[in-house]
């Protein structure tokens, strides 16, 4: 198999990425696990010069729009991270269906583990010029309201919106650029 064309090539500019459970399968519908995303990217933020410019997380999967000093080394450890806190979290209540669905989906090649939770790679696009980074915004800031889940972007708990239309989030978002 081929390399990627999805690649951190540009460290000097936010890369929008998605990221989705195996099988996507409906993780991110308790406050808890969210919360293990937010821990995570605070950790980044305080820690490794993680500048996060948006997210959006649903049920099963997340878009960021991020940079760093080293963005490849830094999805790498929060997928990683969030991985196991995120099964031991899926372990503890008991969770044997949704466990069931990512040990199916545990590659053969991975014997560290019982279980694949992320999809493999993140599809990094750079964001070249301001312009497609708003659209990229506008893009997933509005996945909920395409869902039908709510009407306004800004309704969307888990999400940067309510940060671009003057509200303060869950978590902080870098909008100096």
């Amino acid at each position: 198999m081929g390399k990627s064309r999805y690649q951190f090539k540009e460290l000097d500019k936010p890369y929008f990425m998605t990221l989705t459970i195996c099988g996507w399968q409906p993780v991110f519908t308790r406050p808890e696990t969210v919360q293990i995303i937010f821990e995570s990217w605070q950790y980044l933020q305080q820690n490794a010069n993680f500048k996060l410019y948006g997210y959006v997380i649903l049920e099963n999967h997340l878009h960021l729009i991020a940079q760093s000093d080293n963005i490849q080394k830094d999805i790498q450890c929060f997928k990683s991270y969030t991985a196991r806190r995120l099964i031991d979290f899926l372990k503890e209540k008991k969770m044997s269906l949704i466990l069931r669905q990512l040990a199916f989906y545990k590659k053969e090649h991975k014997q560290q583990s019982d279980y694949q939770f992320w999809q493999e790679g993140s599809h990094p696009q750079v964001m070249e010029v301001e312009e497609v980074l708003r659209q990229k915004l506008e893009y997933m800031h509005n996945n909920p309201v395409q869902r039908g889940y709510i009407e306004k972007p800004e309704h969307w708990r888990y999400s940067s919106a309510c940060d671009y239309s003057g509200g303060v989030g869950l978590i902080d978002v870098f909008k100096a650029w």
